[in-house]
């Protein structure tokens, strides 16, 4: 995957990638659980905006999960066909990885997530009016883009 968000324009450090857009930035962030064992590991990703305005590094290059505007998982970003499959039986718990998983299988499961699903939704992102067009259906979500984007035209 990483080959892949590099090539999208993505900067990475860790388990997070972002991507600076002018006025917003795009960050996908890897979670993964804290009850993972030897035998099953899960995990999510954070996927979101956020306004470049509000990033915390003062440089204004590095963004975090805790910079997203709208930190929502994964499966906001998949169609119904992918929201759940061999490795996302439970939706809300992200992937999961078992001793028996055959890895080759999973990659591709992840990189046919992130390639016609996720990336698709999140490059049509090329302005703040596309961003804030998309998040609207997240109601509380939009409602808080919304409010940070009029908060920043005030100032």
């Amino acid at each position: 995957m990483k080959p892949k968000l590099r090539e999208e324009g993505f900067r990475t450090t860790g388990q997070t990638w972002w991507k600076i857009m002018d006025d917003f930035f795009i960050l996908i962030n890897l979670q993964n659980s804290q009850w993972n064992t030897k035998e099953s590991l899960s995990f999510c990703f954070n996927v979101g905006i956020g306004l470049t305005e509000n990033l915390k590094d003062p440089n204004k290059k590095r963004a975090t999960y805790f910079d997203l505007a709208t930190p929502l998982r994964e499966g906001a970003y998949l169609s119904d066909k992918r929201d759940k499959h061999k490795y996302r039986r439970d939706a809300s718990l992200g992937y999961l990885i078992t001793e028996k998983t055959e890895l080759e299988d999973f990659k591709n499961e992840l990189r046919i997530d992130f390639e016609n699903d996720i990336l698709p939704k999140l490059n049509r992102l090329k302005t703040l009016q596309d961003c804030l067009e998309f998040y609207r259906p997240f109601t509380f979500w939009g409602e808080r883009l919304q409010k940070q984007v009029n908060d920043l035209k005030k100032s």
